[in-house]
């Protein structure tokens, strides 16, 4: 079972098993409503699974193993997604989309090797959205007011759930504090990442942490970010303060896209330039594929925390290990 189990003192679900699944619905619903509206979003039709070598798959840090199969009728191996971010990019420009549109489309896929917890499945179930861009809007101003979108289409989905759901009331903060993992880290400096965040978030309630990826000056990354689709000088993670699991919870990670310039420096950093061999990466270098800016949203993490569940697994199906399975039950915890 995994440490960082947290069995929240005297919990008990503020709704049933049927009242949940009818909440998810309703949230999915009003949520994609919000955000397309928000972001000026179609949605689309999105891969589950992709050619193994094609490099459009998510390298996430570069560590974990994707799931991969053969198939009987195709040369080659095929690979569940780890994310989209790179696909998206590569749809905007078949798709023939202008600066001002985008896309968001349901991805699911497999983590094998992310450590489950409250908050972490091997299961991922999130809104994948990507948007293109002028060079001009490459700036923190139009990141900044890209998420604070975002959190007010995660607001008003709450006060929505709360009409309908009145044990399930209490306000999302939409007033978005934004802050540098350097800053963070100065403010921190004998603090983990994670304490970081958490101290960050108990503060101001909704923190947009930015510029992740790259060393800060202590040597350390806040956080790995893979080198060749965020920019790190311009991305982050958006946290809501969740009262249940008395901790910050990542709902969203976003940012703007690697340029041309971006993109050689973070994979030379990276020791990965090997990379340029695909199609994806000539495509961003040769100023082929449009710029753009995108993110995922957790929708199990946002149905946890609009509906103030203490586990993932109370809101999405997925595999646990025993004990944890167990752990859970016994205080008050029911896994789907």
């Amino acid at each position: 079972m995994s440490k960082g189990l947290y069995l929240p003192e005297g919990y008990e679900s503020k709704l049933t098993l049927r009242e949940t699944q009818h909440a998810i619905k309703y949230i999915k619903d009003v949520f994609q409503q919000a955000i397309s509206f928000a972001l000026t979003l179609d949605r689309v039709s999105a891969p589950l699974i992709v050619r193994k070598g094609s490099g459009i798959n998510d390298d996430l840090n570069g560590v974990e193993r994707k799931v991969d199969f053969d198939i009987k009728e195709i040369d080659g191996e095929a690979e569940v997604v780890q994310s989209l971010a790179k696909w998206k990019r590569m749809a905007l420009y078949r798709y023939g989309y202008e600066p001002g549109e985008g896309i968001y489309t349901d991805m699911n896929a497999i983590r094998r090797d992310d450590d489950t917890d409250n908050t972490h499945s091997i299961f991922v179930d999130q809104w994948d959205w990507e948007k293109v861009i002028t060079r001009e809007q490459r700036t923190f101003e139009f990141l900044k007011e890209t998420v604070k979108s975002v959190v007010k289409a995660v607001a008003y989905t709450k006060r929505k759930v709360g009409l309908r759901y009145p044990v399930v009331a209490s306000p999302i903060k939409e007033e978005v504090f934004f802050i540098t993992t350097q800053e963070l880290e100065d403010m921190y400096p004998d603090k983990t990442p994670k304490e970081r965040e958490r101290l960050i978030t108990k503060e101001h309630g909704t923190v947009f942490i930015m510029q992740i990826g790259g060393a800060l000056k202590s040597g350390e990354k806040h956080d790995g970010r893979a080198p060749d689709y965020d920019d790190w000088s311009l991305n982050g993670d958006i946290f809501f303060w969740d009262e249940v699991l008395d901790n910050a919870l990542e709902v969203s990670s976003m940012g703007i896209r690697v340029d041309e310039k971006s993109l050689a420096e973070q994979l030379k950093i990276c020791g990965a330039e090997d990379r340029m061999q695909y199609d994806y990466h000539k495509m961003i270098a040769d100023g082929t594929l449009p710029l753009t800016i995108g993110g995922g949203i957790g929708q199990s993490r946002l149905c946890m925390l609009l509906l103030e569940k203490a586990h993932i697994g109370e809101v999405q199906s997925s595999i646990w290990p025993q004990d944890m399975i167990d752990k859970c039950a016994e205080n008050g915890i029911v896994l789907l």
